[in-house]
């Protein structure tokens, strides 16, 4: 008897069948997956982040009304989404972009099975909860990195999924395309998902598969604006006339922000590597516990900012006339994104990033007294500095910086700070926080298969 899946695809390549031009029903199949991969990406990037959304605000209500609960809450919540990773699946843990970037790269025949292990239905769950227990917890990550993570594991299961008369379609590609359109649901990005595909994700030639990137990330795009409706990630900011004269304290701002960003992730790394080495499972649960129990005394005796992404003060800082943050700000949330992303539950880097690059422009705009334009200029160029320090992706991080604030009228100033970041941030290592981190997955992989043919 066939199953109602069987019939859709008789019925499918019955219609196919159908179509005279074989050119143009090859074009349409190639297609086909990349368009619905697209469509599902971009529902499963807006349930998330409405989730996401809704899980800060319960955090931020639980404050009012019992903060003293998160000395409880904050340790508790980031066991039980570390244990999650740690049971259910090891590879959903941190951000998911160098997952993708592991699984990009052994996508090829001889390792074509091992992404499955990096890349799956299960990873996408635990993935969510995960990062959604974070969150309410206090945790400072962000959604955007586990969004790519998500949307190359739902292109790859379609991959998966054909039937065996489809025609062959790269499995590589379609795992690119899914981590593109999933950076551009996010942030609502487009062209930022098409310049991270090219700049982060791949060395491939583009013009091998343009059309499918290109479609994919529309498509994805514009399911996400059909819910959310036109919107940029963070708004409009003011930015009146600024003198050419502003590049002497944007460079200088590039080079700090840069040297701290890496300086972050080097820390990270060094505390993974520690970790790997306690002697009893259980020493990393403590340290888990010390790590949440400093976040919430954080939070409740410095300040509630300390909880979450920090997009409220990305948005304060651009968008109110108090442009001024307090010094503590930038080291409360650069300690806070160390303590969360090293407990090894779920949640990125990205926003995160962009929240301590935005409070070290402030801060130094305060330090110097400068006009509302100014100011507004120095937290944008902070955001590109600390997010290429982080992604060692300068364009990248122009691109995203000026699709999710529409100030394309800055694009040099933006684009000098990504360039002196990038600068600093190859002097002070050589190698970038993303490709130590999938070096190491690819290891884990690898030693996992060992371990299961022993």
């Amino acid at each position: 008897m066939l199953t109602k899946t069987n019939r859709f695809r008789m019925f499918l390549k019955s219609k196919f069948d159908s179509i005279p031009s074989q050119k143009v029903k090859t074009d349409i199949l190639n297609a086909l997956p990349y368009w619905s991969g697209a469509v599902i990406a971009g529902i499963v990037a807006v349930i998330y982040a409405k989730l996401f959304s809704w899980a800060e605000e319960g955090t931020h209500l639980l404050y009012e009304h019992a903060k003293w609960m998160f000395f409880l809450v904050t340790p508790i919540g980031f066991v039980l989404a570390t244990w999650m990773v740690i049971k259910y699946s090891p590879f959903a843990r941190g951000s998911g972009i160098p997952q993708v970037s592991a699984a990009i790269e052994l996508s090829n025949p001889k390792h074509n099975y091992k992404v499955n292990s990096l890349l799956s239905l299960k990873v996408v769950i635990v993935k969510i909860v995960s990062s959604l227990i974070m969150v309410f917890s206090g945790g400072i990550v962000g959604r955007e990195g586990p969004t790519i993570q998500i949307s190359a594991a739902i292109f790859k299961k379609i991959n998966d999924s054909l039937p065996s008369w489809y025609p062959k379609i790269s499995k590589r590609n379609m795992i690119v395309t899914g981590a593109a359109a999933g950076l551009a649901a996010a942030f609502n990005t487009p062209l930022g998902g098409i310049v991270f595909a090219i700049e982060e994700l791949t060395k491939t030639h583009f013009s091998f598969f343009k059309s499918a990137l290109l479609t994919g990330v529309i498509i994805a795009g514009l399911t996400a604006l059909n819910f959310l409706g036109p919107y940029l990630y963070l708004g409009y900011p003011q930015l009146g006339k600024i003198e050419i004269s502003i590049v002497l304290i944007i460079i200088p701002l590039a080079l700090l922000t840069s040297a701290i960003g890496t300086w972050m992730c080097n820390i990270i790394l060094y505390i993974f590597k520690a970790k790997a080495s306690f002697p009893k499972k259980y020493h990393k649960y403590i340290y888990v516990v010390i790590c949440g129990s400093l976040i919430a005394a954080s939070a409740i005796f410095i300040d509630v900012r300390t909880f979450g992404s920090g997009k409220e003060i990305m948005v304060a800082t651009l968008f109110s006339n108090n442009k001024q943050v307090e010094w503590y700000i930038p080291i409360i949330k650069i300690l806070g994104s160390i303590l969360s992303f090293t407990t090894g539950g779920a949640g990125g880097v990205f926003a995160p990033s962009l929240t301590a690059g935005a409070s070290i422009g402030a801060l130094v705009a305060g330090w110097l007294n400068l006009s509302a334009s100014s100011t507004n200029l120095l937290i944008l160029c902070g955001m590109t500095g600390f997010l290429t320090a982080v992604t060692r992706s300068p364009f990248t991080s122009s691109i995203l910086v000026l699709e999710m604030t529409n100030t394309h009228d800055v694009i040099f100033y933006i684009m000098l700070s990504a360039l002196f970041a990038n600068l600093i941030a190859n002097l002070i290592s050589r190698h970038s926080f993303y490709d130590q981190l999938k070096n190491q997955y690819i290891h884990e992989v690898h030693q996992n298969e060992l371990q299961l043919n022993k």
